[in-house]
């Protein structure tokens, strides 16, 4: 059952008024959301805000796909998207050959409350019974307007390479890449590293690594405009945990707070990886970041990007002036904290 939670709407509206990221103009861009939600709680964060933007017309959530295999991934978005009254937006999973992994939050997707319901509602059980994440990208691209949708990839490129790599079918007559090409204006993914990290000219950054073929055709192959936000991004933007101690008590349990406990409780403050490249990706025309001259990325074998300027070349990354820092974590706070306007599920 969908109720409206007075108090989430009025602080939403309050927030939506006088925040640093306002509401959008008309035609705001469909937007996917590609994520290893499973590993880093910053995952979870970043579908908060993604969900904040939608609410404010910066955006419209088309889809999540998920690029990690584990049973439980898909039914944790279905439960966060649910949390925020979209639990309809398409699901896609990566299936077999995807990275495999655990995760320290996926456990609420069972979590009960005292009177035996779900904590956090959500209809989708399994991820076996989520369609592929190909299948998923075809169909939602095939039907938005060309040159309209916007993709933050925020896990492994897995699921965007096997999307180049298909071939037309009942959605679309298209071939992978000239679907892209024709519908996506942008990527933005929290991929690489394009500074040293820690003095290591060489860093394999994580996303990269733990599937580095795929990444590796994705940048020789995505036919539109890249904007990397490399490692060092979102380590420089520590989220203070004490926003989610402080910020998110508008309902009795919430999913971003408590994966982040679970994940690692405060007092740490989290970096904010994923949330970087949700941010450039609605918001890029917003001065949150410098971006860098044109150029071209290559990923080694062992996982280490380079960056070649070239005026032609279709990659970027992001850049973080000192001067920059306060402004952008106070935008992933009020936009991740945002209370939903509609909450879907009974809350004591």
């Amino acid at each position: 059952m969908r109720w409206f939670h007075g108090l989430a709407a009025s602080i939403a509206a309050v927030l939506m008024a006088g925040s640093a990221a306002p509401v959008a103009a008309a035609d705001p861009p469909g937007l996917i959301f590609d994520t290893d939600m499973c590993g880093d709680c910053d995952d979870v964060l970043a579908l908060s805000m993604i969900h904040s933007l939608q609410s404010r017309g910066a955006c419209k959530l088309l889809a999540v796909t998920v690029t990690v295999d584990n049973e439980k991934v898909a039914p944790f978005v279905d439960l966060v998207n649910t949390f925020y009254g979209h639990g309809d937006i398409p699901i896609g999973v990566v299936g077999k050959g995807g990275v495999v992994e655990q995760g320290k939050y996926l456990p609420l997707v069972d979590a009960k409350d005292g009177d035996g319901k779900d904590r956090y509602p959500h209809d989708l059980r399994s991820g076996k019974d989520a369609p592929s994440a190909t299948k998923v990208l075809r169909k939602v691209l095939a039907g938005q307007p060309d040159q309209s949708v916007v993709i933050a990839q925020v896990g492994f490129s897995t699921n965007l390479a096997r999307l180049l790599a298909s071939g037309p079918d009942d959605d679309s007559p298209l071939s992978g890449v000239e679907l892209v090409k024709k519908k996506v204006k942008l990527l933005s993914l929290m991929a690489g590293a394009f500074v040293p990290i820690d003095g290591n000219a060489h860093f394999g950054e994580y996303n990269v690594a733990r599937d580095i073929p795929s990444c590796q055709q994705l940048v020789a192959q995505w036919p539109t405009p890249m904007v990397f936000s490399g490692f060092e991004i979102g380590i420089a933007l520590p989220y203070p945990s004490e926003s989610i101690l402080r910020d998110f008590g508008y309902v009795k349990h919430h999913p971003a707070a408590e994966s982040y406990i679970l994940y690692e409780p405060p007092p740490h403050n989290r970096p904010t990886w994923d949330l970087t490249s949700v941010l450039y990706a609605v918001l890029g025309d917003r001065g949150y970041f410098d971006v860098s001259p044109r150029g071209k990325v290559t990923v080694s074998d062992k996982a280490v990007t380079s960056f070649a300027p070239d005026p032609a070349g279709p990659h970027a990354y992001l850049i973080l002036k000192p001067e920059q820092r306060s402004r952008v974590v106070e935008a992933l706070v009020q936009l991740s904290s945002q209370p939903p306007c509609i909450i879907e599920g009974p809350r004591p």
